[in-house]
């Protein structure tokens, strides 16, 4: 199996919420047979008529299997109606989500089990099949209330936050693996196989989105055929038929095939090995809140939030490495990655745009800039500043009173109603002095 095809199948898997419920009705299946069998070797027997004893466990197949539609007709409204008050892009998440597909599979175990139950009942009542079948329709009510709790926790604009920066801030450390701060003279060097024409250029069969590529087998592509390779489009550009996907420099051997294995295409981004694909989901939600039919300012502070925590930590890596070695230093591959210009303007510019003209909003702004240019290095600052300026002109576009205009232009990590920067300094100062106060006299 190469590369592609276990990229395809992973992705399907996580993807896909069927599965595992497929699997618990094998699983449940299994289990009466196994249980049963205990029963009839130990002579476990309820004391219960078997018409009696049929008649429940019909009865509690019928209900689980009414429930399990409920539960699924319901997580698809509250899918929906979720993904129309943030983002479309949300709906993957509930997918992916690992407690909804647990749930889904106890209630489909449950309502087979309690179905293969039934049916072998005969002349008498297996003892530990009837009571796992009677307590399991019991567990999964308990089960339903849990998932209830989870789902509305996760949809909510601070859960899906959460959940789309977590695995944001895990592929920010994977495609950018070393810090600003451990920069040297190699982050200088230049190109050692664009002073020339590429040998071969592989064009792309289908159109869609680039969601991944294999980075190592890239490296040994090349090694093996000793040349160079570029991967033409970014993760997350669209390509269409015929566009340009890989161009070799060097090397004579035909490579087509392994290069359209070494690369997948869909019809949407994945967060995977895009880094920018989080900005663009919490910007996204942050603009529908901005809309004036929502009009929600403080759900766009919370995403302002998140992208304030996922510019420092883009802004401490290094974002200038687009090549890839092998064991003696040689170039093999080389990709683009967005830079720390595109990530300031995607953070940035269509909240501004949607949000200029609330208070909260540009308070919010403001603070986030001026953090992020108190922490991060100084090559980092001139987007920054930048920013700042337009900030100020939105003010002054949007605010014509001088009083609400002096208010827009202080900064304030809340929106409205936090402490303001200024103060932070005296406190810090203060607060590590291990001397006594000193009580001075009037």
């Amino acid at each position: 199996m190469n590369w592609l095809q276990r990229y395809r199948l992973r992705r399907y898997l996580r993807n896909s919420i069927w599965i595992e419920p497929t699997l618990a009705v094998v699983l449940a299946i299994l289990s009466v047979q196994v249980l049963h069998a205990v029963d009839s070797a130990w002579g476990w027997q309820m004391d219960a008529q078997p018409e009696s004893a049929r008649s429940i466990l019909g009865a509690l197949a019928g209900a689980m299997f009414t429930f399990i539609v409920f539960v699924c007709s319901s997580l698809l409204l509250v899918v929906q109606l979720a993904s129309a008050q943030l983002t479309p892009r949300v709906i993957g998440t509930m997918f992916r989500d690992r407690v909804t597909k647990v749930a889904l599979s106890i209630f489909v175990f449950t309502f087979t089990f309690v179905l293969s139950a039934m049916i072998r009942i005969e002349q008498s009542v297996p003892l530990l099949t009837t009571l796992l079948a009677a307590y399991g329709c019991a567990a999964c009510i308990a089960m339903f209330l849990y998932l209830i709790n989870h789902i509305g926790l996760l949809l909510r604009p601070s859960g899906v936050f959460k959940v789309v920066t977590a695995e944001a801030h895990r592929v920010i450390d994977q495609v950018y693996p070393q810090r600003e701060a451990d920069r040297g003279a190699a982050a200088t060097s230049v190109d050692e196989f664009l002073d020339h024409e590429p040998s071969h250029t592989l064009y792309s069969k289908q159109g869609g989105v680039v969601l991944a590529f294999d980075r190592e087998g890239l490296i040994k592509l090349a090694m093996a055929h000793d040349c160079v390779i570029e991967l033409v489009p970014q993760v997350g550009d669209f390509v269409a038929p015929r566009d340009p996907l890989f161009h070799v420099f060097g090397g004579q051997a035909a490579l087509d095939e392994p290069l359209r294995q070494a690369i997948e295409l869909g019809a949407e981004r994945t967060q995977e090995q895009d880094p920018a694909f989080a900005f663009r989901i919490i910007v996204d939600i942050a603009s529908r809140a901005l809309s004036p039919a929502i009009n929600d300012p403080t759900t766009a502070v919370l995403a302002i939030d998140q992208l304030h925590h996922l510019l420092r930590h883009v802004g401490g890596r290094r974002l200038d490495i687009e090549k890839m070695r092998d064991a003696s230093g040689r170039v093999r591959v080389r990709y683009r990655t967005p830079d720390w210009e595109d990530f300031v303007q995607l953070a940035v510019t269509e909240i501004l745009q949607f949000g200029g003209g609330s208070i909260q909003v540009v308070r919010r702004l403001k603070a986030m800039l001026e953090d992020l240019l108190r922490h991060l290095p100084d090559q980092r600052h001139e987007p920054l500043q930048q920013k700042l300026r337009l900030l100020k002109k939105a003010s002054e576009r949007s605010f014509l009173e001088p009083e609400d205009r002096v208010m827009a232009e202080e900064s304030d990590a809340q929106g409205v109603g936090g402490t303001k920067p200024s103060t932070l300094p005296r406190l810090q100062k203060v607060a590590p002095s291990d001397s006594p106060p000193r009580h001075e006299g009037r």
